[in-house]
């Protein structure tokens, strides 16, 4: 065996290893979620379901407030992926190109907060948000994923315009393009990757985000997935058929969101990798 085969060899062995690290709780998931109860909770594990039952997707629909669930995460998830992009889009083109007085501490302050625990903020955001009446409200939870997603959307689209030569916003300049011109209809289409890797992140950020949606939400109206599932948890026992099934819906929405930017994202994090 050549030595340059055995590298490959090696190299197969450890991406089908962490393949399968990184496959098999999926897959377990997955295939428990149309096992029947007996076979999920049996001693010996089934890797291949031996039974097929969907009582637990319609016990998810129709006997818990699932449903609701799913569409407070969506609308969390979803509004703070657009209002994140929306404001990290022109913050970024203005620390790299603009030149303002307390440019370089602005930015610095920025990447500060990226690093600053949010646990922190906790108590100081929840009696704010008491004050202007956003406790059980949606939009505290957009504003709170908007804000701590923002430090590293406008640090990673900085990144990608710092890739744009600087001869074509000059070009477009001398045409007459207005900055807003030229933010939006030639920096964005160069640096799409970039927002679709930035989108990606605030998407699944929000989607996951469990501490604020904890204590900033009090109605079971307005909980969100991963507070939900919490409820779905009872104290003595535990229905590992509802559980699961609810944890294969709540993978639906990144692996749709990744089948429909994914390329994008892969292309925006090995870009960004070499600004």
């Amino acid at each position: 065996m050549s030595r340059g085969l055995g590298w490959n060899v090696v190299l197969a062995a450890c991406l089908l290893f962490f393949a399968a690290l990184i496959g098999l709780p999926f897959w377990w998931v997955l295939t428990g979620s149309i096992k029947i109860p007996q076979e999920i909770i049996a001693r010996m594990p089934t890797m291949i379901p031996h039974s097929f039952t969907l009582q637990h997707y319609q016990k998810l629909f129709s006997a818990s407030d699932y449903p609701v669930y799913l569409i407070n995460s969506l609308i969390v998830a979803t509004a703070s992926t657009v209002l994140t992009l929306l404001l990290a889009l022109p913050a970024a083109y203005a620390f790299f190109r603009l030149r303002f007085p307390g440019r370089a501490i602005a930015y610095r302050t920025i990447l500060l907060a990226y690093a600053f625990p949010s646990i922190v903020v906790l108590i100081p955001l929840f009696g704010l948000f008491a004050k202007v009446g956003l406790v059980d409200r949606l939009p505290a939870l957009i504003l709170v994923n908007t804000a701590f997603a923002l430090p590293f959307a406008i640090w990673m689209l900085r990144s990608f315009l710092a890739g744009i030569p600087k001869e074509i916003e000059e070009a477009a300049v001398m045409d007459g393009a207005p900055t807003l011109t030229l933010l939006r209809h030639i920096m964005i289409p160069l640096i799409a990757p970039g927002i679709a890797s930035v989108g990606i992140y605030a998407f699944i950020t929000a989607w996951t985000e469990y501490v604020f949606a904890s204590v900033l939400i009090l109605s079971d109206a307005k909980r969100t997935l991963p507070v939900g599932f919490s409820g779905i948890i009872g104290q003595y026992q535990i229905d590992w058929g509802l559980l699961l099934a609810g944890a294969s819906v709540a993978i639906i929405p990144v692996v749709t969101l990744f089948a429909f930017v994914g390329r994008g994202f892969v292309s925006g994090l090995t870009e960004g990798a070499v600004k």
